[in-house]
């Protein structure tokens, strides 16, 4: 499978920004390769501030033009497509940080690694205010793809130059520390939700 997602970069990679606009779209609709992977390469071969700002622009765009997608499949498909390929665990979540949060919930799953297109169907199936839906997936795939372009263009060549086994630690370890509360609080999404339904 591995294999099969290298070739697929590969071949966006070899489109340029149109691969980046197909692979963004996409992945917010329905497939799983994560834009990431083409939009980090990109900003770091990037020979100026303005080519930069197109990927970041093109990655967010096609990313929310995807998710409108993920939307109508929701929408038409329902529980029919979540049944299939998303888990009840992750259906439960996610319902809860839709109702729970509304669109701050959506502005959560696109700028973190929660599965932003299992959240536009579950926003599609529940006919969530489409306004809203688009304003919090812009901002916050805006805020995911304009922070790597940001930090990677700035810092891209001199974080190279200092990626050693002590760095590697150091990140690691402070990743840990960021991303463990993060987990519980995934992790206990839907429980806290059913226990406000109980009380």
């Amino acid at each position: 499978m591995t294999s099969v997602y290298d070739s697929i970069l590969e071949w966006a990679d070899g489109l340029g920004l149109a691969g980046l606009a197909i692979i963004s779209s996409t992945e917010a609709a329905f497939q799983p390769i994560p834009p990431d992977l083409i939009v980090w390469p990109m900003v770091l071969a990037a020979d100026s501030n303005v080519a930069i700002l197109a990927i970041v622009l093109v990655a967010t765009i096609a990313s929310v033009i995807g998710a409108i997608g993920g939307y109508g499949i929701g929408m038409y498909a329902g529980t029919w497509i979540l049944e299939r390929f998303v888990s009840e665990n992750t259906i439960a979540k996610l319902n809860a940080l839709i109702e729970r949060y509304g669109a701050a919930g959506v502005f959560i799953a696109a700028v973190s690694p929660i599965p932003y297109k299992a959240l536009a169907w579950i926003a599609g199936a529940g006919k969530m205010d489409f306004r809203l839906f688009i304003a919090a997936g812009l901002f916050g795939r805006g805020i995911r793809f304009g922070l790597a372009g940001v930090l990677l263009g700035i810092y891209g060549e001199s974080m190279k130059s200092y990626l050693d086994w002590k760095t590697f630690t150091a990140i690691s370890l402070i990743g840990a520390v960021l991303i463990i509360p993060l987990f519980n609080w995934w992790q206990n999404l839907a429980v806290s939700k059913n226990e406000d339904s109980i009380a």
